[in-house]
């Protein structure tokens, strides 16, 4: 048996028998904390007595006290959780009940010698400052008795609280202190994991339910039960917060391997508890020889921290589809929750500054994992050999490829973030994925050029000399410095601290006798290492590493026969764009890659040109569907040249019809003017029986937004030339107006968007040969405190010149006429049937159809709605219009809207308007009007904008 073996036995049975005498290892905390605690499984109430010894560690005198009171964070629809669950477009605990929501309640608070100490909610209402009776002086301790209930949550909003099946998961639970350092570390709960508290030696008493299990990443010194109710006795020496789980029917297993004591709920029902013993011993053993002795007796690895921080992509499908191997598939989720518990309880970094650290290392040994135990495991597992994926670039990827996949996921978005941004400040996708990938692939990086050697032996020290001490960045640049024989600063200044991308590529190559002559650019300012390999017949022949430099530098390396040189072949550095990365030694046309026609999407193929075609339908009454095939260069990943095109058939008219799109979209930095998109977009469909519209448009955008990406701000300048070409059927009646026009259009638009609070405007100018027009649209919702949703819209238009003789050009109070054909409409020429009685809210937006609803000369309008019940709202228009030598006209009407999905799928239903009761018309089913969405675009971007 190994000396850790023995230790790690020791340590087990030393603990179950005399749990009253185990005493710690490290005793470094120097606050001491005393809790009882009783949980009523009724009310999901915790009662608690809490006495707390403060030493002030710090230089100053302090005149009071700041503690983190998280479980407050619920109480209340304006807490710092609230507004961050509104930027994430949740609205949960916005709307939820009082008797559904979590506070804490302060009873008393007494010092020491028992005299009251006055206390304040800091406006966040999840941090508490307490009023010292006397200054604290450096060196001294004051000592807080505390009496409070904490009034548990639904876990719906976040995993902390009461579950449906009757269990509960208490995590930042009590009071603890606020970090000081010359000033008071004042973080809110944002869901983000990042509590930051000073270490103490905390002792619980803890009574819960006897039907529940109790999980807790303390050390239970004993475990006793009484009618109805279990005693636990809890110890955390030198520990930040008590996470305590209480499974309602999944009891907790103890696993002593000879390098870890592990107590875990995790399982798998297809994988048998003896060939689970073996993966966890194996992982426990690769964790101990990267990061070595686990500081506490025991390691903690639950269900619930994993569904937290899931594996996200393909593991994540109903498990009778997941394209994994039982073990694979049990092995990377016990691993990844395994190495989070552990570092989150070893090292202590500032969690909201220095998460990065953490996620580097966690996601390096993820990584590293794969590579030694599973080298040969592709990214879709056994979906690469079915038929449909086995062509693709997908298919061929390594599991460990989705890393710089997923990073690069927001990177081509302009959206990606440095490592060293605060985790409050990170968009969600940033937070859970694409940082966390980028901070594990940058060690890989650094292993590649420096030496893996140098990382591992870094990780390892750096674990070893800051265990269950607070640790800065700058202490871990030190130790891996301490290994490295070559500069590595460029990871730490540039790498992490910086968001360039890395985007290097071959310009020339001139053979020089026996030598080549290579000119790299640096196409970014990131001065990073790369690297370059000789290839001959698809063989390695030869590596280079050169360090970063600006612009373009030339190198000389030997001649080896080399047919090929590439850019980072490995594909160990997360570069930008990989499609400039390889010279053949081949003549002019030397850098021209193949075409490659695939089927459906794929992922990027740094080595070829690729045209994906798929089928492709739409719909309209007059095409009928429209079956097609669109041919894209669109690859899974944003790139800034995209064509687009989808030659399709109409049904119903028995000829061709379709769309086609150039775009390139150049962005400028991250925020301010970020971004200038190029466009030529034409179509042609239906929008008569045998009659024809045709468009072709060229464009011109301009983007900006703030420097916070979470702030869901967006404004935008557009510039086009909207040009339409029609024909009608001889059958029909003649055009109201010639048949071709163009319209010279400006736009200016601004959204912010949230789900609480939303507003949105664009002024909009419009020049052709028979008018000139300007009109402004503005729209403001809100979710108020009384759950009540209030939706005021106006909009102003205006003819500044009007020479036409129809009223297809002008305002429209409910259905515009649509001649820049902007808007999907299933049946635009319908007067007319259910097709009629589509409704795109725009112009005077009202819902009834009034007669004479054409404005020639000026029109005002404003709609509001207002809830009601839930979805339930009412509705009320009114407005002026003006026509050419009539006088102005005043309208309205009024309704019930059924808002089930906002501007996606809404139903109105017209009760009083000019028209008198539009309820009594006996065809009042065809007053009804509706809202509806088909693009399936449009309707991802609903579930997806939370993330980005």
């Amino acid at each position: 048996m190994t000396g850790q073996a023995k230790h790690a036995l020791a340590a087990f049975f030393l603990r179950v028998l005399f749990p009253g005498i185990w005493m710690p290892v490290c005793l470094y905390g120097q606050h001491e904390n005393k809790i009882t605690a009783t949980l009523d499984q009724d009310t999901r109430v915790i009662q608690i007595q809490q006495e707390f010894t403060y030493v002030n560690d710090s230089d100053d005198v302090l005149e009071s006290l700041v503690f983190n009171d998280w479980a407050n964070a619920y109480s209340d629809k304006t807490t710092a959780l609230a507004k961050r669950f509104a930027e994430e477009f949740k609205k949960s605990l916005h709307l939820a009940k009082e008797e559904e929501r979590g506070r804490t309640t302060i009873l008393s608070v007494s010092d020491g010698v028992y005299r009251n100490v006055s206390w304040k909610r800091l406006s966040s209402l999840d941090l508490i400052r307490f009023y010292l009776n006397e200054p604290l002086r450096p060196g001294d301790s004051v000592r807080l008795l505390l009496t409070y209930t904490v009034k548990l949550p639904p876990n719906r909003y976040t995993p902390f609280g009461y579950a449906p099946d009757g269990s509960f998961y208490l995590r930042d639970w009590y009071l603890t202190p606020a970090v000081y350092d010359t000033t008071w570390n004042r973080y809110s709960n944002k869901n983000l994991e990042d509590l930051y508290t000073d270490l103490t030696n905390t002792y619980i008493n803890f009574i819960f339910p006897d039907s529940l299990f109790l999980g807790t990443n303390y050390v239970d010194l004993s475990l006793s039960s009484f009618p109805g109710k279990q005693f636990a006795n809890l110890r955390g020496q030198s520990r930040k917060s008590c996470d305590v789980i209480l499974n309602a029917g999944r009891p907790f297993k103890k696993h002593v391997t000879p390098t870890l004591f592990v107590v875990t709920d995790i399982q798998s029902r297809k994988y048998d508890e003896i060939r689970q013993g073996i993966s966890i011993d194996r992982i426990t053993r690769f964790i101990y020889e990267n990061l070595g002795d686990f500081p506490y007796e025991q390691l903690l690895v639950s269900e619930i921290d994993f569904n937290k921080n899931p594996l996200y992509g393909l593991n994540q499908l109903p498990s009778f589809i997941r394209p994994y191997e039982e073990q694979f598939q049990f092995e990377m989720k016990f691993l990844k929750t395994a190495l989070i518990s552990y570092l989150r309880e070893s090292i202590f970094l500032n969690p909201r500054k220095d998460k990065w650290i953490s996620d580097a290392i966690i996601n390096y040994l993820m990584i590293r994992y794969v590579e030694e135990f599973y080298p040969d495991q592709k990214l879709l597992g056994k979906l690469s050999g079915f038929w449909l994926m086995k062509g693709t670039y997908l298919a061929q990827m390594d599991f460990n490829d989705q890393y710089s996949f997923l990073h690069m996921l927001t990177a081509r978005r302009n959206l990606d973030q440095a490592l060293t941004t605060p985790n409050d400040s990170l968009i969600k996708f940033n937070q859970k994925i694409a940082n966390t990938y980028k901070a594990g692939l940058g060690l890989l990086y650094l292993g590649q050029y420096a030496g893996r050697d140098v990382v591992d032996q870094g990780i390892k020290d750096f674990l070893k000399s800051y265990t269950l001490r607070e640790a800065t960045p700058g202490d871990f640049r030190a130790t891996l410095e301490k290994y490295a024989s070559v500069d590595i600063g460029w990871f730490f200044d540039s790498y992490v601290a910086s968001d360039e991308r890395i985007d290097y590529k071959i310009r020339t190559v001139e053979p020089k006798n026996d030598s080549l002559q290579v000119t790299l650019q640096n196409k970014t300012k990131a001065q990073v290492p790369i690297s370059l390999f000789g290839l001959r017949n698809d063989t390695v022949v030869s590596k280079y590493w050169f360090r970063g430099f600006p612009e373009s530098q030339t190198f000389q390396i030997p001649d080896r026969g080399e047919k090929r040189l590439v850019l980072n072949y490995d594909q160990s550095i997360p570069e930008f764009n990989q499609r400039d990365n390889w010279k053949s030694m081949g003549g002019f046309l030397s850098s021209n890659r193949k075409l490659k026609l695939q089927f459906f999407r794929d992922a990027e193929n740094p080595y070829y040109n690729q045209i994906f075609y798929m089928p492709v339908v739409n719909f309209n009454i007059y095409d009928g569907l429209t079956p097609g095939l669109r041919l894209t260069n669109k690859t899974l990943l944003e790139r800034p040249f995209v064509i687009d095109v989808a030659p399709q058939y109409a049904t119903r008219e028995k000829s061709l019809v379709g769309y086609g799109s150039l775009l390139y979209r150049h962005y400028h930095g991250k925020s301010g003017f970020f971004v200038t998109n190029y466009a030529l977009r034409g179509s042609t469909f239906h929008f008569q029986t045998n009659s024809r519209y045709s468009t072709l448009t060229p464009s011109i955008s301009f983007g900006w937004r703030p420097a916070d990406l979470i702030a869901n701000i967006r404004s935008s300048l557009l510039l086009r030339h909207v040009n339409v070409f029609r024909t009608i059927d001889p059958g029909l009646e003649a055009l109201e107006t010639n048949p071709d026009y163009s319209v010279f259009n400006v736009r200016y638009s601004y959204l912010k968007n949230n789900i609480i609070d939303y507003f949105s405007w664009f002024a909009d100018g419009q020049q052709a040969a028979d008018f000139t027009k300007f009109s402004v649209n503005m729209e403001y919702r809100r979710l108020m405190i009384n759950n009540r949703q209030i939706n005021l819209r106006f909009f102003g238009g205006v003819f500044l010149r009007n020479q036409t003789n129809s009223d297809f050009f002008s305002f429209a109070l409910d259905r515009p006429t649509d001649y820049l054909f902007d808007f999907n409409y299933l049946g635009r020429s319908e007067d007319s049937g259910i097709f009629s009685q589509q409704i795109i809210i725009a112009e005077g937006g009202f819902k009834s159809r009034l007669a004479y609803p054409f404005a020639n000369r000026w029109m005002v309008t404003g709609n509001m709605s207002y809830s009601l019940w839930r979805w339930i709202e009412a509705y009320g228009d009114l407005g002026f219009l003006k026509n050419e030598g009539d006088p102005a006209r005043f309208v309205y009407d009024s309704g019930i809207r059924l808002n089930l999905v906002t501007d996606y799928f809404e139903l109105y239903f017209p009760l009083y308007s000019n028209n008198g009761w539009e309820i009594a018309d006996p065809n009042y089913s065809q007053k009804i009007r509706f809202v509806v969405t088909l693009s399936p675009k449009t309707l991802i971007g609903l579930f997806t904008r939370k993330w980005f």
